[in-house]
């Protein structure tokens, strides 16, 4: 799989001097090596301009890698707003998306994503686009949310369904959260609202998108 992904990086990718600089501010604010791949950014960027998403809700913002990828996608015409347990990288995600030129655009709600979630709700809050990247143990949870905020012919993407790999080869460690990943992934592929499938990019993308009724 690594070598599948270098591969793909060295031909489909070109330098960005931006996304470096974020990945450096994330290392030197001392938080965790966990942003989406290069190639994943890049593709949930294309996901949003293809699907003309104007209206995007995040789960786990980091220091702000995917939020960037994901504002590209709608440019100056969406919104992005991103849920974060940590202030410290909410505040660092929303310095580095200012400036990306999308400050304006990003709303930051820190806390329990859950608890930011059900306020959505309350507030009949409706998302085009989802990207779920955040605490595995609850991505079924964040799933159901989604769903109960989603416009018809909303996309859910969802990041690390592969775990390492760890899925699909036996061969391979397995991580803490490989069989919540399991389990996730068969229950995104037999939801009855969703049309899915797992992109090997990165470390694994399920796109959902949630069926016109």
């Amino acid at each position: 799989m690594n070598r599948m992904n270098d591969y793909i990086e060295s031909v489909f990718l070109t330098e960005d001097p931006l996304l470096e600089e974020v990945i450096a501010s994330i290392k030197d604010n001392g938080m965790p090596d966990i942003s989406v791949s290069a190639t994943s950014g890049k593709f949930l960027t294309m996901l949003i301009s293809m699907s003309g998403a104007k209206k995007v809700l995040e789960i786990g913002a980091l220091g702000g890698y995917s939020g960037i990828c994901l504002a590209r996608g709608f440019g100056t015409k969406g919104t992005l707003t991103s849920l974060e347990l940590e202030e410290k990288y909410a505040n660092l995600a929303q310095s580095n998306l200012t400036k990306a030129g999308f400050g304006d655009q990003v709303t930051y709600l820190t806390g329990e994503a859950l608890k930011s979630l059900e306020q959505l709700v309350k507030e009949n809050e409706k998302f085009d686009f989802f990207f779920i990247d955040a605490d595995k143990e609850n991505y079924k949870n964040y799933l159901d949310y989604s769903l109960r905020l989603a416009e018809p012919g909303a996309y859910i993407v969802t990041d690390n369904v592969l775990a390492g790999g760890s899925v699909a080869d036996n061969s391979v460690n397995p991580r803490r959260y490989t069989e919540v990943m399991k389990q996730f992934n068969q229950t995104v592929a037999e939801h009855p609202s969703l049309e899915s499938l797992l992109i090997p990019l990165g470390d694994g993308l399920t796109v959902s998108r949630v069926k016109d009724y």
